[in-house]
């Protein structure tokens, strides 16, 4: 990896949602303004209160008290990490900025392979068998992180799988951190059209394991556009949740990881979900969902392997069978992949590298955002449009897709 690049040598920068920002967010956070404050340590009753509402909604009752705010999902989780202590485990490929946060305390990282279905979660049995391999020779992984709705893959777990990730996880008595900030990003096609993805299911391990898991949701996702950071998580509602909480708040307050009052404001209104926040959140996930189910066909007709594409606003793509194209292009690994599509598509598009994926494997994590159009006037038109892959400049945006990798075929 090339030194000097700064922040990239951490991770790429997370998917953009393409899209401006919802005017009701805007308006909220101008009326907060004034608030020259930051929030308390952990966020106030306000945010907290919203948190609770928004998990409640799902299936998830919620006392505020057991909930905490913060400056972003990674500042949450080094928090709460820091208080928890031990080593973690973490599926393989997983958030590129997950494994920082583990290097970054002195912890170690063991990355488990995930099933064939779908990634988010560690195969059941391979986590059991990483986990006493690790403890034979000396580790102490007590933690597991996992994904309901998952970056990179833009898989959702079926139920069946996550609840036996969940089962070998009390197995082998690991707390369980699930990431539930693209849960509700599931890809339902707009106006009523029938699909496959109506019939996903979307769990969380905290219906399962309800004393061992701690639920995170980034706001800075499918909520709040990402320079607005914050980020709420849920402790269990038992004694050791109680102290778990009461730790990750010296760990913020340590590190000064406080929510900026007027984000704080406009996050709760985002997570109590009025009608217009609710609308636009359905509607770009069925926008990204369409889009990406289109890169997807470009992607299966030029050879590439992916799984389709389920929630988020990504897919991840194993260009493996393309190697000859690839090396024609002087293209051998994930790394030198990443610039050279990246020149190419004129977006970012982060190496498997970047998720804790073999560096030799030529696998990429490419976006959505930047296909939905350059301007405000042109993504805005792709969220309201009847079909937006008709529109000419989200078909370019595809066409340059299909040309780049048209090049790489034998």
């Amino acid at each position: 990896m090339a030194e000097g690049r700064g922040p990239v040598r951490y991770g790429p920068p997370p998917p953009q949602p393409g899209l401006p920002v919802l005017p009701e967010l805007t308006a909220v956070l101008a009326a907060a303004a004034w608030r020259s404050a930051p929030e308390p340590a952990g966020g106030g009753v306000p945010v907290r209160a919203a948190a609770a509402r928004h998990w409640g909604r799902r299936g998830l009752p919620t006392d505020p008290d057991h909930v905490a705010a913060g400056p972003g999902a990674p500042a949450l989780l080094l928090a709460l990490l820091g208080a928890y202590g031990g080593d973690v485990m973490l599926p393989r490929p997983c958030p590129a900025w997950w494994t920082p946060q583990v290097r970054l305390l002195g912890r170690r990282a063991y990355h488990v392979p995930t099933p064939a279905e779908c990634g988010g979660v560690p195969d059941p049995y391979a986590l059991l068998e990483t986990v006493r391999r690790v403890r034979a020779e000396g580790g102490d992984p007590r933690v597991l992180l996992l994904s309901v709705a998952d970056d990179p893959t833009a898989t959702v777990p079926p139920p069946e799988l996550l609840r036996e990730a969940c089962e070998a996880a009390e197995s082998a008595g690991l707390f369980v951190v699930s990431d539930e900030t693209w849960r509700d990003t599931v890809h339902r096609p707009a106006h009523g059209r029938p699909g496959s993805h109506d019939r996903l299911v979307v769990l969380s391990p905290a219906e399962m394991l309800p004393d061992d898991t701690a639920v995170l949701l980034d706001l800075s996702g499918a909520l709040l556009p990402a320079g607005w950071p914050a980020a709420v998580i849920r402790f269990p509602g038992t004694p050791h949740g109680t102290w778990l909480r009461a730790r990750t708040l010296d760990v913020l307050t340590a590190t000064g990881g406080f929510v900026a009052g007027p984000v704080a404001g406009a996050a709760a209104h985002a997570l109590d979900e009025p009608a217009a926040v609710a609308g636009r959140t359905a509607a770009a996930a069925a926008l990204h969902g369409a889009v990406a189910r289109a890169a997807h066909r470009e992607l299966l007709a030029a050879g590439a392997l992916t799984r389709p594409p389920q929630a988020g606003r990504h897919l991840y793509a194993d260009l493996t069978p393309l190697r000859s194209g690839l090396a024609r292009q002087g293209v051998g690994d994930a790394m030198e992949l990443e610039d050279w599509l990246a020149g190419r598509l004129g977006a970012p598009t982060p190496g498997g590298q970047r998720f804790a994926d073999e560096p030799v494997a030529p696998r990429v994590r490419l976006s959505t955002g930047p296909l939905l159009g350059a301007t405000p006037e042109e993504q805005l038109a792709a969220l309201t449009a009847a079909d937006p892959l008709a529109l000419p400049h989200v078909r370019d945006s595809l066409a340059r897709l299909r040309s780049v990798l048209a090049g790489l075929s034998d």
